[in-house]
Formats: C-alpha cells, sequence, structure tokens
C-alpha cells in the first residue's frame, strides 16, 4: 500500500458519505446530526486493544436472527483478533447456540428484561472489556420495550444488550442504521422525524450506515490502515452469510432465508469493500 494523501478526518468523511449513499431507511437524512469523523474516533477507540472487546448482535426476526449485524460482527471479531485483541459475541438464543462453536460467545437471557441490568453488571465484572460494541442490536424504545422497522413489538423475542452499554465503565460504541437500534438515542430529535419508534439507549460514539453490517467495514479499514494489513480482503461476507444462513437466518426487510442483507445482494456489500480498500490504498 502507499501513503494516504488526505487526513485522516477527511477519509472518515468520505467513509461516512459512502456507508449512507443508498439512504434506504434515512440514515442520511440524519447524518448531521453527527459530528463529522465519527468512523474515525470509534476505530480510534479501538486502535490497540488487546484485552477483551464485547461485540452484541443478533436482531430477532420471525423467530429466529436476522443477516444484518451478524455478519458484520463477524468481520469485525475476526479483524479485532487478528490484531490482538480478545473479542467475545454477545447475543441471545437463537444465534448464540447458533454459533458457540466456533467463536466465543457470551449469551444473554431472552425476553426477561426485569433482570437485565443485574445480567449485564454480572456479565461486565465477569469479562471486563475493554470497549463494547453493538451492531444492530435493537434498543429499547422510552416506552421500555422492543420494537422492529414494522412497529412491532417483539419485546417478548429479544435479549437485552443496552446495559452492558449504559452500566459500562469502557468506551461504547453502537451502529445502527434505521433507528430503532442501540445507540440511536445520541440523535433523538433527528430520528423523531423517521417512520419508526425510536429507540432511547445512547452510547459513547454512534455509526451509522445504510447496512449496519457495512459499518463495521469501516471501523476495520482504518484498523487495517494502522495495521499495514489488507484486514479487508480477509472478509468473506458470501461465506458468513451461508453459515448463518445454513443455521436459520433471515433478511431482515423480506424475512426470507436468502443470502441477502437488508434485501441486498452480497455484491453490495462487495462492492462496498472494494470502495474502502481503494480509498485506504490497498488496492
Amino acid at each position: 500500500m502507499t501513503e494516504l494523501n488526505i487526513t485522516e478526518l477527511e477519509l472518515s468523511k468520505r467513509i461516512e458519505d459512502l456507508m449512507v449513499a443508498r439512504n434506504p431507511r434515512g440514515m442520511k437524512d440524519v447524518q448531521s446530526s453527527l459530528a463529522p469523523g465519527y468512523y474515525l474516533r470509534a476505530a480510534q477507540t479501538l486502535q490497540g486493544l488487546t484485552g477483551t472487546i464485547l461485540i452484541g448482535t443478533g436482531f430477532p426476526v420471525a423467530d429466529t436472527f436476522e443477516t444484518d449485524g451478524p455478519v458484520g460482527a463477524i468481520a469485525l471479531y475476526n479483524a479485532l483478533e487478528a490484531i490482538g485483541a480478545h473479542p467475545i459475541l454477545v447475543c441471545g438464543d437463537p444465534f448464540a447456540s447458533a454459533i458457540k462453536n466456533e467463536f466465543r460467545v457470551h449469551k444473554l437471557a431472552v425476553g426477561d428484561l426485569q433482570q437485565a441490568k443485574q445480567e449485564a453488571i454480572d456479565g461486565l465484572n465477569l469479562l471486563k472489556p475493554d470497549a463494547v460494541i453493538s451492531i444492530e442490536r435493537p434498543g429499547l424504545s422510552e416506552q421500555g420495550g422492543y420494537f422492529n422497522m414494522r412497529g412491532e413489538d417483539i419485546s417478548a423475542r429479544c435479549a437485552c444488550f443496552d446495559y452492558f452499554l449504559l452500566e459500562a465503565s469502557c468506551p461504547t460504541i453502537a451502529i445502527g442504521d434505521g433507528g430503532n437500534e442501540i445507540g440511536m438515542g445520541n440523535i433523538k430529535d433527528a430520528i423523531s422525524k423517521l417512520n419508526i419508534i425510536p429507540a432511547a439507549t445512547k452510547c459513547d460514539e454512534l455509526l451509522i450506515a445504510d447496512v449496519s453490517n457495512w459499518a463495521a467495514y469501516g471501523i476495520i479499514a482504518f484498523l487495517a490502515l494502522w495495521a499495514k494489513k489488507d484486514l479487508l480482503a480477509q472478509v468473506d461476507s458470501l461465506g458468513v452469510l451461508q453459515y448463518i444462513s445454513e443455521r436459520g437466518s433471515v433478511d431482515g426487510v423480506t424475512r426470507e432465508n436468502t443470502l441477502t442483507e437488508d434485501s441486498l445482494p452480497v455484491a453490495a456489500g462487495h462492492e462496498l469493500i472494494l470502495d474502502l480498500r481503494k480509498l485506504t490504498n490497498f488496492i
């Protein structure tokens, strides 16, 4: 690779614009609510960490889990491990049991909001993370429940990851693409204009994207740049989609067991990864 001919802040701004270029659920419309450089700041939070990093993911859809979230979480898990960190995926069933043989997993109880805060405190004390990341996790609304993009109450099928961010003493990062995910409380006024029952949970650094999986690639782009390793070249989004599809995943938009992310073909994610590798001068 060659040296960047732009500043890291400018690179972050280009990544931020790239991530919301399609604008299927209004993330481009709320982008101005975030201080530019949010991808850079999130990556800087993770740079050089060698301890435990918790990655919460797994959005319940139709009694299973959707493809958006797990693909990016697994990509980030692999990238962090490659640069010396100790990532753990935090999720509820059925996703937790589906992946426990291949990844380090901390399983959450499903549908038990009364015990969720204590569950998080116990988990944080046990795992002692250096950072906590949420990627496409449903966030608690002001009403106290969880709602999907259709406005349906899915609280009974949700594990609660919110308190892992709210009770953490380490930095927290959250990723979302529609307004009902953990972290969207950071831009409460902006997402109130969207056709969604918004999440109220906040985080230290919120990242938005047209597809939450893709935001993970934006973080990886910076980690790759600093490590001088083409980490994005190792991302096998199709392979991961096939892996989770075999374990029952569905597309969050169509609710069908297909190799797609929010109804978009794998090729869309591949194109974005190529763009990120070009921006960071790996190709």
